[in-house]
């Protein structure tokens, strides 16, 4: 079914809008969910609480590209169980890593400075990705979007794990200095 079909459903008020998403986007979801959270029950429970997000939010949104809707919310549903779990001394899965490896990239400011940043913050992102080759853009939004490990992307783009790993660093050094040169603080 198509996701325009998909969303209908889902403004219909129609229970078939769940089942429809669950059979064209589990995989999907349980990706972003496990590669951010490491656990199989904390994953399934993320994935179906995207689904029951989903229902309480269309309507009234109507999302224009479903797969980026529901990947954004299990995302934050899966960053919310991360954190919960990482209070209670428990966790795992590829975030920890993941944060490491930006963690240059961002400073600590007070809420109110942060949250004026982060809107000027995501553009420069934006244009620093629409920069990046086909491939690189790939490479860096598999691992810092959807937390992919660097042995999955290299599978992905048919590379090595040093060369990922490789890629990946300069490309943090290319936003490292492009952010620098548009006034971030960093």
């Amino acid at each position: 079914m198509d996701d325009a079909k998909i969303v209908q459903l889902y403004w219909d008020r129609n229970e078939q809008a769940i089942p429809a998403t669950a059979d064209k986007y589990e995989s999907y979801c349980t990706s972003i969910a496990k590669n951010i959270l490491g656990n199989h029950e904390d994953t399934e429970e993320c994935v179906n609480d995207t689904y029951l997000n989903a229902w309480n939010s269309m309507p009234p949104h109507r999302p224009s590209i479903l797969s980026t809707f529901l990947g954004k919310i299990v995302r934050n549903l899966s960053f919310n169980r991360y954190k919960h779990n990482t209070a209670d001394k428990r966790g795992g899965g590829e975030l920890p890593v993941v944060l490491e490896e930006l963690s240059d990239l961002v400073s600590g400011k007070d809420e109110v400075e942060q949250a004026f940043d982060q809107k000027e913050l995501t553009k420069a992102i934006d244009t620093f990705l629409d920069s990046l080759s086909p491939e690189k853009r790939s490479i860096f939004i598999s691992r810092y979007w959807y937390t992919d490990s660097i042995s999955e992307i290299a599978v992905r783009h048919g590379m090595n794990d040093g060369a990922v790993s490789m890629t990946l660093n300069r490309l943090r050094l290319k936003l490292h200095n492009y952010l620098l040169e548009r006034g971030f603080e960093l």
